[in-house]
């Protein structure tokens, strides 16, 4: 097959493998202090969070370039130290596929962290162990599965990303053209095989990301 043909499945993966870093990351921290913490207004907070999961991809790809924009102070602060603006920019796709999946990330975090018995956190408070040591050797390895199923998830989310990707990145071959891209505009050009070709690599990827988390339940 063609570069042309993979050219959408490899920037799919890199931006769906980058973007996971930051939902990870992110994730993890929200999720420790919203499980641990109470405070005024937290409710309002944790349904922020969890927001992109349910606002249609647009209406996020919309908010990002009104956020992220040349006309914001924010992406005119980034084209002025970048040289260059963020819209429309590998980076943004990589943004937009963090901000739509990072929900998952962070319900999977906080289902797990809640899931641990503090008395377990609490003994090696006893023992000595500073909060840094608690997180790293009790909280995480306590909630590995939930945190492994939600980073798996969170993968597949931003590899299918398409609505805000398309608005707020583009679709620039070899650029910002991710593989859900593609297969739009091949539909819309009439070229099936091409359309049918993609969408069968990326049922066979998300395929086997579903089929690993099942195996982790197990």
């Amino acid at each position: 097959m063609s570069s042309e043909f993979w050219s959408p499945i490899k920037l799919s993966l890199e931006i769906a493998s980058v973007s996971v870093v930051f939902v990870f990351l992110f994730g993890i921290f929200a999720a420790r202090f919203m499980a641990r913490r109470n405070f005024f207004g937290k409710t309002a907070v944790e349904t922020l969070l969890t927001l992109p999961l349910v606002l249609p991809p647009t209406v996020v790809g919309f908010l990002l370039i009104v956020i992220f924009g040349i006309n914001s102070p924010i992406g005119r602060l980034i084209e002025h130290v970048f040289g260059s603006p963020l819209i429309f920019s590998w980076w943004a796709a990589v943004i937009a596929a963090t901000v739509v999946a990072f929900p998952l990330m962070y319900q999977s975090a906080k289902t797990g962290f809640l899931s641990i018995d503090p008395g377990a956190e609490e003994a090696a408070r006893v023992d000595g162990a500073n909060e840094w040591k608690v997180f790293l050797y009790v909280t995480l390895p306590l909630s590995a599965k939930t945190l492994i199923t939600g980073l798996i998830l969170s993968f597949a989310r931003a590899l299918g990303e398409f609505g805000a990707t398309l608005m707020f990145a583009g679709n620039l071959p070899g650029k910002t053209q991710t593989a859900p891209t593609a297969i739009y505009v091949a539909l819309e050009s009439g070229n099936m095989q091409s359309a049918w070709l993609w969408v069968i690599a990326m049922a066979g990827i998300s395929f086997l990301m579903l089929l690993s988390t099942s195996l982790l339940k197990q």
